[in-house]
């Protein structure tokens, strides 16, 4: 670490790496609401966006990663007759500074999907940092091998039934044995382009060569779970514990629940099933790194595991009156070793 380690803040110095700043919607975002805590802990929060982030000679040797990244003064809110309150201006970015990234033993990787080739190059620069003792959340490594569609297949037994592949006649034998299924883009985000399909689609064949683009991507086909209907429900775990969980109710007439496209958030109890699911995650997402992590899970079956930017805090700490953001970095805080995962 650098010689900065001994500053009063350093333990409580953290950096986001984020979307603009003007992009973020503080009564809604996840990262908003992890800087605020941060605050309220007696840190402070710094961010930056991926282009803030390069390779260049460290001062004590060799390369190393750095940052061009704003100190922030954030403004405290409250919920009130049932909604976020945001004060005007909610944030007060102070000067750029340019500084080695290991000035902050903690790094917060919360830029939002897509995971292209910008977000991957990413990725690689903040291993430079970890290699310095930088705490990466969450590890870059597992960033980049840990796709929000495909890894949930590490617990098949935990999932619908479920086929990868970009291969027209395998999707439409697929939804014939199960006779209702969706369609997910691997790369998509926050239910864009999940498509509902039956084997009774009429231009089935048609509707699977327009979202494999003529068999070049593999989609993922899910059985359909008609129990989607009571809800999908967002389960935040903090290095590898539940801490909260709301559950999204499609509204409309969709059938995709997420917030994003309309789904109606309210708060949420785990069942058995649910607990057990997060119990056999645990001790994986921990190994790997993933210390912030938000699952969905329908009708006791998981859907998906989210590592690049999990968002549902607000809607926890609104519906249901737990600090989620504040037990998060309480836990980060007295984690140990600054690098220690």
């Amino acid at each position: 670490m650098s010689q900065d380690a001994g500053h009063p803040l350093a333990s409580t110095r953290q950096l986001f790496v984020i979307d603009p700043l003007a992009r973020l919607n503080p009564a809604k975002d996840t990262s908003v609401a992890l800087m605020q805590a941060l605050q309220r802990a007696g840190g402070q929060a710094w961010c930056c966006t991926l282009a803030d982030l390069s390779a260049e000679p460290h001062p004590e040797g060799g390369y190393g990663a750095w940052v061009r990244a704003s100190p922030l003064e954030l403004a405290p809110m409250e919920a009130l007759a049932g909604r976020w309150m945001v004060p005007e201006p909610w944030v007060r970015p102070g000067t750029p500074q340019k500084v080695p990234l290991d000035r902050f033993p903690v790094v917060w990787m919360r830029k939002d999907p897509p995971v292209d080739e910008a977000y991957l190059y990413a990725t690689h620069l903040l291993e430079l940092a970890e290699r310095r003792g930088v705490r990466v959340i969450n590890r870059p490594a597992s960033l980049r091998a840990w796709n929000e569609k495909l890894s949930s297949l590490r617990f098949g037994h935990l999932m619908a039934p479920t086929v990868v592949s970009s291969r027209v006649d395998t999707l439409a034998d697929f939804a014939r044995e199960q006779g209702e299924v969706v369609l997910k883009p691997l790369a998509g985000r926050a239910g864009q382009g999940v498509v509902f399909a039956s084997a009774a689609t009429p231009g089935l064949r048609a509707l699977l060569e327009l979202v494999t683009q003529m068999e070049a991507l593999p989609v993922m086909a899910q059985a359909f779970l008609p129990g989607v209907r009571a809800g999908d429900k967002r389960i935040l775990l903090v290095d590898g514990e539940p801490l909260g969980a709301v559950n999204r109710v499609p509204t409309g007439g969709e059938f995709r629940s997420n917030l994003a496209v309309g789904g109606a958030p309210e708060p949420a109890e785990l069942t058995a099933a649910e607990r057990a699911i997060c119990h056999e995650l645990a001790p994986v997402l921990r190994a790997e790194g993933l210390f912030f992590v938000g699952i969905d899970v329908i009708d006791g079956r998981l859907s998906e595991i989210n590592v690049t930017s999990p968002t549902g805090v607000r809607e926890v700490e609104r519906l249901g009156g737990i600090p989620l953001a504040d037990q998060t970095i309480a836990r980060l805080l007295s984690a140990g070793p600054v690098g220690s995962s």
